[in-house]
């Protein structure tokens, strides 16, 4: 089903200039049967061109609706994709290295919402990885407000894996939808909730969770004084995760349902508090901001408001580089319109994303 004329040409070199572009560009062409090339993938990165999660990804679409993938190898620099019917069903994809995870769901999620019939996805690599969303912001903050759109998303965490060995795994379930409703995320309310997860695992210490979770509280209670924050302390088992790790997250909620998180993963030589504090710092920058969802969150609803039938507002903070290279690309396959206003609110630093939505239907619905 490739458009006549031949493919629409991507340069994977520009704006974010990483795995993002290619995320969104073969999702879109999926979804619209419409043949990509995309050229100068990873360009600017200290290794260009595809890595294992990247291929993963790619191979995962091609898989979901019987595509043809070209020239997808690690390293390769250059991808020709023309794309079959969106089948759905059972479907296996591992990045065999600490890939994350979250991204083979951000590639395929738009996919499988659009199938013939019900997915049933297992993904393998990191759960919890440096430079991608934790399995846990997937769960705790993108799944119930993507839901807005009106489709359902089941997330089980079967094994949580860790850099640099990977070996986690998640089960996702989806059925498709006729189409999507848009959003309306513009109102923000007050804080009414502070929640968390702090973890170890493998063979470190339950105090490092401790240390985390009490710099973390201190940092935050030095702005929102009268807020119980209550973070939950886990050891992992070892049954439940691959290798060693620790990390935190922490989820502000709203008296308007809006979600915003703070998260940091422990690493080598730096101290755990200094992880926890890390984690509710993040939260605070994007609780000052007075928007509706956090700098990580912004990126990941365009596709969806692009898909969506109808207008769809979000209220954000400062516009991600992520953010923009999602509405560059997104525009120019589906021929959506997006536009973006500064608020005039004093004190606030804030914008409207506004995107009228191409309306696709599902015909197999």
């Amino acid at each position: 089903m490739a458009e006549e004329g031949g493919p629409v040409d991507v340069d994977g070199s520009i704006m974010e200039g990483g795995g993002q572009i290619l995320r969104i560009c073969t999702a879109l062409s999926c979804l619209l049967g419409t043949r990509v090339r995309v050229s100068k993938i990873r360009a600017g990165r200290s290794t260009p061109g595809l890595r294992p999660q990247h291929l993963s990804g790619l191979e995962t679409v091609r898989d979901l609706c019987a595509g043809q993938l070209k020239n997808a190898a690690i390293g390769s620099t250059e991808i020709d994709f023309t794309p079959g019917r969106i089948k759905g069903g059972s479907l296996t994809a591992d990045t065999k290295t600490a890939g994350s995870v979250c991204l083979l769901l951000q590639v395929s999620l738009p996919c499988v919402l659009f199938a013939e019939t019900p997915s049933e996805l297992i993904f393998k690599g990191g759960t919890n990885a440096e430079m991608a969303p934790q399995i846990d912001y997937t769960t705790m903050v993108f799944k119930p407000i993507a839901e807005h759109f009106s489709f359902k998303l089941d997330c089980d965490i079967r094994k949580r894996g860790y850099y640099p060995r990977g070996g986690g795994e998640i089960l996702v379930r989806v059925s498709p939808v006729r189409y999507l409703k848009p959003i309306n995320l513009t109102d923000r309310g007050s804080v009414t909730k502070i929640y968390g997860r702090a973890f170890v695992a493998g063979v470190l210490p339950y105090k490092i969770v401790k240390d985390m979770t009490s710099a973390a509280v201190r940092c935050i209670r030095r702005e929102l004084r009268d807020l119980y924050v209550n973070i939950q302390g886990v050891q992992e088992s070892a049954d439940r995760a691959v290798g060693n790790g620790c990390g935190i997250i922490i989820v502000a909620e709203t008296s308007t349902g809006c979600l915003f998180a703070g998260s940091s993963l422990g690493r080598k030589g730096v101290p755990s508090d200094r992880v926890g504090a890390e984690a509710a710092e993040i939260l605070l920058r994007n609780l000052r901001h007075g928007g509706c969802v956090d700098e990580y969150l912004q990126d990941q609803l365009i596709i969806f408001m692009a898909l969506a039938d109808g207008v769809s507002r979000i209220k954000t903070g400062p516009l991600t580089l992520h953010t923009q290279t999602a509405i560059h690309f997104v525009e120019l396959l589906t021929k959506a319109k997006f536009t973006v206003t500064k608020c005039e609110e004093p004190g606030a630093d804030s914008f409207i994303i506004e995107c009228q939505g191409i309306g696709l239907q599902n015909k197999n619905v």
